[in-house]
Formats: C-alpha cells, sequence, structure tokens
C-alpha cells in the first residue's frame, strides 16, 4: 500500500509533494509507534491471538476505507477517508508487529522442536520477502497500467486488491484457531520497565538527600530488587547508543516519498518498457537479498582487515553510507533541475506568442527592453524575463505587420492592440485568422510540468472546416482524446505517440514525451489541406530514471551495516530480561526518525529540493559524528555467553510496505552451546543454536 501512496496523495488527492510527504511519514511514524500499544495488549490484556484477530480486522478496515474513497463514481469524501483509513491502518499494522512472529513462535516445544522452529522462521522469513517483491512490482502496474472508472489509472484497484488479501488472511488465520498453541498473557516487561523507572524517581524525590544512593535507578531496588533495577541499568546504557539513530531513519524511508516523486521526473523508458516511478523501491529488496552473502563473505572480511570490526564501527559505516546516498540523489536533483520549467519570479512576466498563420510577422512595442521582435510562420515567440517597471498588472501597445504576399492578398498585412502583462504570471496569445482578418487570442498560460509526471499539451487551431480533432495513442488502440479546436485548454495525456485525426483521416502524428509540456499548432492552410507544428514549452524528462540505481545501492548497503548489525548488537548486549524492551525501543527510533522529516519538510529551511537532500545528508555526518563519540565510550558486555530463556522477535517495515523480520531467537540453556556465528538473512538478524 505504501507503494504507491505517495502518488495517490499528489495524483487523486491534490496534495502538493510537501504534504504528501509530511502525510505519508507521520502514517509511517504512527505504524512505527502502535507497536508499543500492540506489546502491551498482547502480554498484559488480550494475548497474541486475540490482539493479532482483532487488530487485523482494524488493518482491514483501513485498507477498505482507502480502496472505496479511490472509486470516482461513489462520490465519497476520499480525503477524510484516506486519513482515517491510514489511522486505522497504523493502529493495525503496528500493533500486530510485535505479535505475530512471537506468536508463531510460541507454537513449538523448546528444546525438541528447535529445528521445526528455525525451519518456519525462513519459511516465514521467504514469505515476507516473497510479497514484498510482489507487490512492489506489480501494485504499480495495477495503479497505472489498469484503466477504471475513465482514469487514465486505477488507484482503487491498487489498494482493493491488498484489502480482499487480508481479508483472506483473516479468515484463513481465524480458521487455524483450534490448531494453535494460545498462551495467557503474562505481564509485559515494558510496563515494568516504566514503572520501575517511575518509582526510582519518586522515591529519589523524598530520600535523595537522607539516603543518597550510587546510582538513581537504586532507589527503585526496595520495590523491584536489585536484579531488574540492573539490568535497567544495562538497557538505559545501550538507550543512550540510540539517540543519534533516528536521522538514518529519516533518510532511509524518504525512498517512499522523496526519492518516488524525484522518479516522477524522470525518464522510465528501458527496452520498450517504462518503469513506474513507485517501482524503483523494488530495488531494495532485490538488493538486500544480493548483499547479505557478499558482505559476509568479502565486504566484511576486507573490513576486519582494516581494523573495522565491532559492531558499532559497521553501524557507523552504514549511517555514512546513507549520508553519501543523499549526496548522490541531491546531484540527481541538480541535474533535474535543468529539466524544470522556467517560471517567472515575482517580478517579472513572460510573454508568448503563437502564429498559425502560414506567414511571419514583426512586432514593435512599448514594453521595456523588448521593443521589437519576429514571429515565424506558424512557429513561436518567447519573451521569459520580461522585468516591469511596476508591481501587479501592466498594458503595453504593439503593432504588428508582414510584407508577405499570402497574408497580403487576404488583407492580414498588419493588425495592432495591446499586451496584459502580469507580475509572477506567463500569458500567451495565438495568431489566428478571424473574419478574414489577423487577430489575437490571449489565453493564461504555464510551462509548469505535470504533477503526475504526464506530458502536457494544448492545441491552438486556424481551421474552417473541421471543429474537432482526435489523438489515438499508437500504443495503445483504446487511449483516445478528443479536443474540441475552438478552447485553448492545457490537458494532461498518458506519454506516447499519437496519430492526429481529422475525423477518420490521419494528417499528422505527434510524440509526447513524459513531463514535457507542448503547443500544438493546427494550420489549414487549403481547404482539407492541414499543417501541424509542435512546439515544446518545457523539456520532457530527459534524466533516465537507471540514475537513482547508485543512490538505491548505497543506501541499502548502509542498511545492511546499520539495520542488520545494530538489531544483532542490541540484542546481544541487552539483558536477557530486557530484549523485548531493546526491541521496542529500536522500533520507536524508527518513529522518531519519520517524525523529523515531517519536521524538516513543515519547517522549509530551504527552498530548494536538492538542498534539502543536501541539508540531509549533512545532519546524517553530524548525527554519526556523535554516534561515534558516544560509541567509543562504550563498553561492551559478554552477554552472548549464556542461554536464554525466551523467543523474542521484531518486525521492521520497510518504505516497501514490506514486514522484514530482523528475529533473534534465544533457545533454553539444556540446548548445545551458543554458535558464535549468527546466520544472518535478507536484513534478519538471526540467532540459531
Amino acid at each position: 500500500m505504501r507503494t504507491v501512496l505517495a502518488l495517490y496523495l499528489t495524483q487523486k488527492l491534490a496534495y502538493s509533494n510537501d504534504t504528501a510527504t509530511v502525510i505519508y511519514h507521520i502514517f509511517t511514524s504512527l505504524a512505527y509507534f502502535f507497536p508499543l500499544m500492540g506489546a502491551i495488549l498482547a502480554d498484559s490484556f488480550l494475548g497474541k491471538f486475540k490482539t493479532i484477530l482483532y487488530l487485523s480486522i482494524v488493518y482491514c478496515a483501513g485498507s477498505t476505507l482507502i480502496a472505496l474513497g479511490a472509486i470516482p463514481p461513489l462520490n465519497l469524501p476520499a480525503t477524510s477517508m484516506t486519513v482515517l483509513g491510514l489511522l486505522f491502518i497504523a493502529v493495525g499494522s503496528g500493533g500486530i508487529k510485535p505479535c505475530v512472529s512471537a506468536f508463531g513462535g510460541d507454537q513449538f516445544k523448546l528444546p525438541e522442536q528447535a529445528a521445526q522452529l528455525a525451519k518456519f522462521f525462513s519459511l516465514f522469513y521467504f514469505s515476507i520477502n516473497a510479497g514484498s517483491l510482489i507487490s512492489t512490482t506489480l501494485t504499480p502496474i495495477l495503479r497505472e497500467d489498469v484503466h477504471c472508472f475513465g482514469d487514465n489509472n486505477c488507484f482503487s484497484l491498487a489498494f482493493g486488491v491488498p484489502a480482499v488479501l487480508m481479508i483472506a488472511a483473516i479468515i484463513i488465520f481465524v480458521c487455524g484457531r483450534t490448531m494453535y498453541t494460545i498462551k495467557k498473557p503474562a505481564g509485559n516487561m515494558i510496563v515494568l520497565v516504566f514503572k520501575c523507572i517511575g518509582n526510582a524517581l519518586s522515591v529519589r524525590a523524598k530520600e535523595r538527600t537522607a539516603n543518597p544512593r550510587e546510582h538513581w535507578l537504586d532507589y527503585a531496588e526496595s520495590k523491584y530488587g536489585k536484579g531488574i533495577v540492573a539490568d535497567i541499568k544495562g538497557l538505559l546504557k545501550i538507550l543512550i547508543l540510540y539517540i543519534p539513530l533516528p536521522v538514518f531513519w529519516a533518510l532511509f524511508d524518504q525512498q517512499g516519498s522523496r526519492w518516488t516523486f524525484q522518479a516522477t521526473r524522470m525518464n522510465g523508458e528501458l527496452a520498450g518498457y517504462t518503469i513506474k516511478p513507485d517501482q524503483m523501491q523494488v530495488i531494495n529488496p532485490l538488493l538486500i537479498l544480493a548483499f547479505i552473502p557478499v558482505f559476509e563473505s568479502f565486504i566484511y572480511p576486507a573490513l576486519s582487515k582494516i581494523g573495522i570490526r565491532r559492531p558499532l564501527q559497521k553501524l557507523s559505516l552504514g549511517g555514512l553510507l546513507a549520508g553519501a546516498a543523499f549526496v548522490l540523489s541531491g546531484f540527481v536533483e541538480i541535474a533535474l533541475d535543468s529539466t524544470d520549467a522556467m517560471l517567472p519570479s515575482a517580478s517579472e512576466a513572460q510573454l508568448r506568442l503563437f502564429n498559425g498563420l502560414p506567414c511571419d510577422y514583426r512586432f514593435h512595442t512599448d514594453i521595456p527592453n523588448l521593443s521589437g521582435f519576429s514571429v515565424p510562420s506558424r512557429g513561436a515567440y518567447e519573451a521569459l524575463h520580461i522585468e516591469l517597471p511596476f508591481a501587479g498588472n501592466g498594458t503595453f501597445q504593439f503593432r504588428a505587420e508582414t510584407s508577405e504576399i499570402g497574408c497580403v492578398r487576404e488583407n492580414m498585412t498588419e493588425f495592432s492592440g495591446s499586451f496584459s502583462l502580469r507580475a509572477g504570471n506567463a500569458v500567451s496569445y495565438f495568431i489566428s485568422r478571424k473574419g478574414g482578418t489577423s487577430s489575437l487570442v490571449e489565453y493564461a498560460d504555464t510551462a509548469e510540468k505535470d504533477r503526475n509526471g504526464l506530458p502536457r499539451m494544448r492545441l491552438l487551431a486556424n481551421v474552417r472546416t473541421t471543429k474537432q480533432i482526435s489523438l489515438r495513442h499508437q500504443g495503445n488502440t483504446d487511449l483516445l482524446y478528443n479536443v474540441a479546436l475552438n478552447q485553448y485548454d492545457l490537458m494532461a495525456v498518458t506519454e506516447g505517440e499519437y496519430g492526429v485525426y481529422v475525423g477518420e483521416r490521419p494528417i499528422a502524428t505527434v510524440k509526447l514525451s513524459a513531463g514535457g509540456v507542448y503547443t500544438l499548432i493546427l494550420d489549414e492552410f487549403l481547404e482539407n489541406e492541414f499543417n501541424l507544428q509542435t512546439h515544446t514549452i518545457t523539456p520532457s524528462n530527459s534524466v533516465h530514471m537507471l540514475w537513482l540505481v547508485p543512490q538505491y545501492v548505497v543506501i541499502t548497503a548502509g542498511e545492511v551495516m546499520f539495520s542488520i548489525t545494530g538489531l544483532e548488537f542490541s540484542y546481544s548486549q541487552a539483558p536477557e530480561s530486557m530484549k523485548s524492551v531493546i526491541q521496542a525501543f529500536w522500533l520507536l527510533t524508527v518513529a522518531i526518525g519519520n517524525m523529523l522529516v515531517v519536521f524538516i519538510a513543515e519547517a522549509k529551511f530551504v527552498k530548494s529540493q536538492s538542498l534539502e537532500f543536501f541539508l540531509f545528508a549533512a545532519l546524517m555526518f553530524l548525527d554519526m559524528g556523535l554516534f561515534m563519540v558516544l560509541a567509543m565510550r562504550y563498553r561492551y558486555s559478554d552477554s552472548t555467553a549464556g542461554g536464554a530463556s525466551s523467543l523474542e522477535s521484531i518486525e521492521v517495515e520497510t518504505q516497501h510496505g514490506k514486514k522484514k523480520q530482523h528475529d533473534a531467537l534465544a533457545i533454553s540453556d539444556t540446548m548445545s552451546e551458543r554458535s558464535a556465528k549468527s546466520t544472518t538473512y535478507a536484513n534478519e538478524a538471526y540467532r540459531e543454536d
């Protein structure tokens, strides 16, 4: 669902890129905040089965709301339904995160079924990654290549398919209830931690002077015991290292927002297939599968030779790679800026003239610094930087003349009038034949690209014998646009090559490329003889989408070193009783990171998107500097020597809407000695005994 969410917010709900980014990351942040609620519900009140069931229904309701809101004929309040649906999905998906894999682990009796448990997690991991790869590939196809309800896309289907599959998943899950091992709630360690900390602060406020202690948590020993207090001290020792971590997630999760918007301004044509902007997100899970064995076999041994061996060193390097990825995205953005529309500044006006007649005209005006210019036959003239001597509107006189014999015969040798220019705006005029004389038709203009990445075209016609032409897509015969000749509307169309028809008679072909803004001039120079000229107002998306691949490669390499290493480090260093708590706080770093994106997007520290990317990169580099200082002060504890008593798991959802499992298995003391080397799957920290 998140694969197409950002484009739905901009293309269908008409949000700006900044507002869509804010909504996207608030939703993602909530999805990583609600696991705390899910863990407390499961462990203290409902148990894992009921928590999964109830919150899956909430999840399903949210998906259904969004899908129904995306169906145009229903005329439902799509914006309200989308916001409410996203809230339901955040509650549902976030709430089941800490429960699903742990509930699966509950079905096995340890240590007798340790091998089956390991096999279960392998299959679980495989299904999750398979689902991610399939969905990030197919959902954009459902969105763009399927046409429904008269639209050139079908967001309702892209949202509806996951909703239907979620309903099926709930039914299958419930059907197996009689076969499940369902454990009763046994209390939640997260709640205990906060109660202990609260008790320590309360007692310290009363006894700090009369009964001083070495550590502020020691004040809770009388109620909670030395063991729990010691474990919380170990927890806080790790949580201090977590302070800089949200910045990494602020960068990483922009693959589904800013980087997707970046892709909409690029050329996706590749060997006859057009890559959808949201399909670029599939690169991450593909690279994860490829990178894990490469890092284990080659990268980590090479890093070890130059002294980078410890987990915190690898984690620091992963963060630096994320910053480097945003440096690359900043340079790509600079390249994209050169293909953007040339828009007038607040003190400038833009003037365009299009000549629909078969003769050149010379204009004389009283516009400052623009006393004269020529407009060629069936051609165009642009003045993009007219500095107005005053604010607001300005009216300037002109006189146009020609000496070409064709226009002399038709009494169209000269005409005069005025141009109305407005600061910060563009205005265009069309020279046409009206009543046997030359005349100007004025219309509001803009060179701005379509926000959905589609080509935009306007038809200016100087025609006597027909009132309509049609554009027929040569690659998709179902695509047909009928264009009235007495209108001057700018319309967005599907990219591709079109045949131009008067009735059933083809008169020309025109290619309209993604992101381009075009003006077509149609002139009937003899009866039923037509001439069509295409003028490019704004160039199409010429930077190829594959230029995004380097930044995806670098940030995925950073993810492997940051996310997997960070989880393995946290699990191995956390006290035995605090392993579930440390995983909850790891998820919270993702939530906080997404809120950081919201803050920067709303604050608008910089106006340029490229500068924003560089700002995030600089923030990441500074953040990793702080992390390195904290890491140098950290003293590793040998907490992996003993066996563990419980199964802990964590589920982390990336920008693909996929759930990457970071499962750290700890089996009882009666099992064989813990292996020193962890077997790591795709973005999964998985300790095998």
